[in-house]
């Protein structure tokens, strides 16, 4: 029975990841960083994430103190979305790469209130990824170490 729960477990667990997937919050990055992840280092990919969070927290502060200086400074600002991408591509973070990609594009266009649009959807895919990850990564916890439910495609 104990076993049986287990299994369920790891199935639910997969699923949830295949999600992230499946729904454009993760891409192959995401998979390389979990193919760095051993024995000796179970924790790999969680750190990894945690880590960009928490240093992402900085350039979002710089690109949100930047749009509130006008006239916008779109080099300043692309800059730091450049630097930003760069964080998110490393992660495997798709949805936020592709925000941050419209926002530099809104940048070169000296397109004001489409950068404004497009730094108001890039936080909102930010944080529902952080929320998703987050609980991916607690139920990983409680589950346990498994190959099977790391490495399911």
């Amino acid at each position: 029975m104990e076993r049986y729960q287990h299994q369920q477990q790891y199935r639910q667990l997969a699923a949830m990841r295949r999600a992230l997937f499946d729904q454009g919050y993760l891409d192959d990055q995401f998979i390389q960083l979990e193919e760095l992840q051993d024995d000796a280092n179970p924790n790999f990919v969680e750190e990894v994430v945690t880590l960009f969070y928490r240093e992402s927290t900085r350039s979002i502060q710089n690109i949100e103190h930047a749009l509130e200086t006008t006239p916008y400074d779109f080099v300043k600002l692309d800059n730091y979305m450049h630097q930003f991408r760069g964080s998110s591509s490393s992660i495997g973070a798709k949805k936020v790469r592709y925000e941050c990609t419209q926002f530099r594009d809104y940048c070169k266009a000296r397109n004001a209130e489409g950068c404004r649009r497009s730094f108001h959807q890039l936080k909102r895919e930010y944080s529902t990824l952080r929320k998703k990850l987050e609980a991916y990564f607690q139920f990983a916890r409680q589950t346990g170490p498994s190959e099977t439910a790391c490495r399911s495609k």
